[in-house]
């Protein structure tokens, strides 16, 4: 790479690692934007270590690595997702009734649209419900994307999050990575998964991400708390799992489905 390519290079995987790129669909946009600056094994490797639980990003780099035309294959790639988003947004908006109440986790460019879509399009009204999401405030970016599409948000700090749960109507998130006994997503998924169960609140999680085995990522204890003190360890779970028989339904392209017709589904188009 030339120095300035090299520059840019870097500069994306750094935005990628800190989080600051957010959503599983904008990762694997600027890691494919990255690949194509330098389209080798050895740069394929350092993108996909930025970000080890998202599999939407590993699918589309490994797929236009083996593309003989790289710059085709990212196009058709996009071009794809773009599709895919639009379709699930609008299948997504199906389940937004008026006067809800809704819970959402972390930050989504997906459920973010759905929301959008049923406001806008559908002419519903209801309100969101989120928290903070610790350490890195994703749920303050989802707050301030749909406030400025004139929707409601009651943002709470994390451990409020019972609190709002048990108000709402329907618990939606987007799933980093699906497999066929269980998903990743943001920390804190699992337990709002069992809380809205024990609540008896539908839950949906938004995802096409399905891969055979999830990595969940290791992030800094720095992003919890710098604090330099022997004696002081601060950890970051920054995913966890949870089990898809705890889920109502996926919303993807293939519409609204139970997790089994989802994997089956997957299953059938590969």
């Amino acid at each position: 790479m030339k120095k300035g390519e090299l520059k840019r290079f870097n500069k994306i995987l750094q935005d990628i690692k800190s989080i600051k790129i957010q959503g599983a669909e904008n990762v694997a946009k600027a890691g494919i934007k990255a690949f194509l600056l330098s389209p080798t094994k050895q740069t394929a490797k350092q993108i996909l270590k930025t970000r080890p639980t998202e599999p939407l990003m590993q699918n589309a780099i490994k797929l236009i690595l083996k593309s003989k035309n790289k710059n085709r294959a990212a196009k058709k790639f996009l071009s794809s997702l773009k599709k895919s988003h639009e379709t699930t947004a609008k299948k997504g908006a199906a389940l937004i009734k008026n006067n809800m109440n809704i819970y959402t986790h972390c930050h989504s460019s997906t459920v973010i649209d759905i929301l959008k879509y049923a406001k806008k399009k559908r002419k519903k009204n209801f309100i969101v419900y989120t928290t903070e999401v610790e350490p890195l405030l994703q749920g303050r970016q989802t707050a301030t994307d749909l406030a400025k599409a004139k929707i409601k948000v009651i943002i709470t700090p994390d451990l409020a999050a019972e609190h709002s749960l048990k108000k709402c109507d329907l618990f939606l998130f987007g799933a980093d990575a699906i497999t066929k006994k269980e998903l990743a997503n943001k920390i804190g998924t699992n337990t709002l998964v069992k809380l809205a169960k024990l609540h008896n609140i539908p839950t949906y999680a938004v995802s096409q991400k399905f891969t055979n085995k999830i990595k969940i990522e290791k992030r800094n204890g720095k992003e919890v708390w710098d604090e330099r003190n022997k004696n002081i360890f601060p950890q970051n779970p920054a995913f966890d799992k949870a089990k898809l028989k705890n889920i109502t339904g996926i919303i993807s392209e293939f519409g609204i489905l139970t997790p089994k017709q989802f994997i089956k589904k997957i299953k059938s188009h590969k």
